[in-house]
C-alpha cells in the first residue's frame, strides 16, 4: 500500500485552490498592516539578528532536512515534502506565538516580512537545489517539470504583493490599518483551517491509511526545526528571547504556502500533499504548546 504514495494523487478543486490563495494573500496583507519601514530599518541596524535569523531558516533548516532524509531514507514524495516544509518562510501565526512565549514580537513580526521577501528567490532554490540533490526527489522534479520562473512568480503573487500593499496601507492610514488588522488576522486564520479541514474531509479515506507514515517523521522534523533555530541563535550568543523568537520562527513554517505549491505545480502528490498537510496541522499544536511552556517559566 505504501508504495503507491508516490504515484497517489490527492483531490482538489479548482474552487478550493482559489480560496487557498486569496486565504494566503489575506493572510499575508493582515501580517503586513503592522509592519512598518522603521522595523526593517532596525533589522538592518542589528545585523547579527538579522543574518542569524534569514540563515537559520534558509540555510541550516533546508540543509539539515537533507541530512534528515539521507538519514532516514523515506520515499522520495515525503521527503520532497519534508523539502518544501523547509524551503518555505515562517508562517504567519509565529508572530503570536512568540507574543505569547514572551519572545522578541517586534523583532518576530519584522523577520516574517524580511523573510518572505527572502523567500521570492529562496524557496524555489532551496525545493530546486535540494529536490535535485537527492536522486529519488530529483526524479520527480524532472517528471513535473518544474519551472523555477513560475514558481517565484506565484511566491510573488501570494506573499510579495500583498507584503508591500500591507506596507504602503500601513505607512498612508495608520490608523485604519490597526483596525483592519485586528478582523483579518483571525478570520484569516480561520478560513485557512477550515481549508485543511475540508481537505481531510474530501480525502479522508487516504487520510486513514496513510498519516501513520508521515506523522513520526512531521514531529520529528519539527523538533529540528525548532532546535535549529534556537541553537543557530544560542550560538551567535543573542538574548533568550530572541533564542525563543528564533527557534519559533525557524520552527513554524509557512506550510500553506507549501500546500498551495503542491497542489499548483505537482498535481496534488500524495507523499507531499500528506506530509505537509499533517505539518500545518502538528506545527500549530506543537508552537502553542512551545508557546505556552515558555509563557509560565
Amino acid at each position: 500500500m505504501i508504495e503507491n504514495l508516490d504515484s497517489l494523487e490527492i483531490n482538489f478543486d479548482t474552487e478550493g485552490l482559489w480560496v487557498l490563495n486569496i486565504t494566503l494573500a489575506i493572510i499575508m496583507f493582515g501580517v503586513a498592516l503592522g509592519i512598518k519601514i522603521e522595523d526593517f530599518k532596525r533589522l538592518f541596524q542589528k545585523p547579527k539578528i538579522l543574518l542569524t535569523g534569514i540563515t537559520s531558516q534558509f540555510i541550516l533548516l533546508p540543509l539539515v532536512t537533507f541530512i534528515f532524509i539521507k538519514l532516514v531514507n523515506p520515499m522520495p514524495s515525503i521527503a520532497l515534502g519534508m523539502m518544501m516544509v523547509a524551503a518555505c518562510p515562517g508562517g504567519n501565526i509565529s508572530n503570536f506565538m512568540t507574543q505569547m512565549a514572551k519572545g522578541n514580537a517586534a523583532l518576530s513580526v519584522s523577520l516574517t516580512a524580511f523573510a518572505t521577501l527572502v523567500s521570492l528567490v529562496m524557496t524555489p532554490f532551496n525545493l530546486q537545489f535540494y529536490g535535485n540533490l537527492y536522486a529519488p526527489t530529483a526524479e520527480i522534479l524532472q517528471r513535473v517539470e518544474l519551472n523555477p520562473w513560475t514558481l517565484v512568480k506565484l511566491v510573488s503573487l501570494i506573499l510579495g504583493i500583498p507584503l508591500i500593499l500591507g506596507m504602503w496601507v500601513r505607512q498612508r492610514k495608520p490608523i485604519w490599518a490597526n483596525k483592519l488588522s485586528k478582523i483579518l488576522k483571525p478570520v484569516s486564520l480561520i478560513i485557512f483551517m477550515l481549508f485543511i479541514i475540508i481537505a481531510f474531509y474530501d480525502n479522508f479515506d487516504i487520510f486513514i491509511n496513510y498519516i501513520h507514515y508521515v506523522l513520526i517523521l512531521v514531529i520529528a522534523h519539527n523538533i529540528l526545526a525548532l532546535l535549529t533555530g534556537f541553537y543557530a541563535a544560542k550560538i551567535m550568543k543573542l538574548s533568550r528571547r530572541n533564542q525563543k523568537t528564533l527557534a519559533i520562527e525557524t520552527g513554524i513554517q509557512n506550510s500553506g504556502l507549501g500546500l498551495l505549491l503542491i497542489f499548483s505545480f505537482f498535481h496534488g502528490l500524495g507523499g507531499m500533499a500528506l506530509l505537509v498537510a499533517a505539518w500545518a496541522i502538528w506545527d500549530i499544536f506543537s508552537g502553542l504548546a512551545l508557546a505556552t511552556y515558555w509563557s509560565k517559566k
